[in-house]
């Protein structure tokens, strides 16, 4: 998943298929080196957000300033590097072949994910098997308790700086661009902006009690 923090004027970022592709296209556009004629581009605004399951091309265009959140993932294929070269004049490594069979050859009528805004609570952005984000548009104390999740909660904060109060007594301020992870064992905390914030809420949500976060928390990692 990609939440847009900034973006210069009409930076684009690639996501997809911009008509219906089928292997043998896919190939023939690579050889020929226009790849870029089929790859769909997206003009992006802060605030945005992508979500990219397995298979989906996706890059990030110059000045673009984004927040990603994904269970880490031992594979990535790189298809195509806009012909760069690295310091000592070489190519880098692309996994042509490797990605052939992993691609999504499929056109989708949109990439962008719409979420509601409500002020001070945790709005519905993304829910998938490997993380679960919410938005959180802080401009009043608010109290969040997590006694129902079975796992850790990352919060993320993409615009402004608010304060975790936890323990009673302790105390954690969190600016734009910081990241901090809530342990488990924190049930309960409470949001006190310092000034206008906006906060990324992530963590593991199980269907069931049975299903422990200690299952795929060596994934997240």
């Amino acid at each position: 998943m990609w939440y847009v923090i900034a973006a210069e004027k009409d930076a684009e970022i690639i996501v997809g298929f911009n008509q219906s592709v089928d292997k043998a296209l896919y190939k023939k556009h690579l050889a020929k080196k226009t790849l870029q004629q089929i790859l769909n581009k997206e003009k992006v605004c802060p605030g945005d957000v992508f979500f990219l399951p397995s298979g989906r091309i996706h890059a990030i265009g110059p000045g673009i300033l984004l927040a990603e959140i994904q269970q880490t993932s031992d594979i990535t294929y790189r298809i195509y590097d806009f012909d760069r070269l690295d310091d000592s004049g070489k190519a880098r490594e692309l996994h042509t072949d490797l990605a052939l069979d992993a691609i999504d050859y499929a056109e989708y009528n949109d990439h962008k994910t719409s979420y509601k805004k409500i002020p001070n609570v945790s709005n519905p952005v993304i829910k998938c098997n490997y993380f679960t984000t919410r938005y959180i548009e802080l401009n009043k104390e608010i109290d969040k308790d997590y006694s129902q999740i079975d796992s850790f909660v990352i919060y993320m904060c993409v615009e402004g700086s608010f304060a975790i109060h936890y323990h009673e007594k302790e105390i954690e301020t969190v600016h734009k661009g910081e990241t901090v992870l809530l342990p488990a064992e924190i049930k309960n905390v409470r949001l006190v902006p310092e000034t206008a914030a906006r906060i990324l809420e992530v963590f593991i949500e199980t269907d069931s009690p049975e299903k422990k976060v200690t299952d795929v928390i060596s994934k997240f990692f």
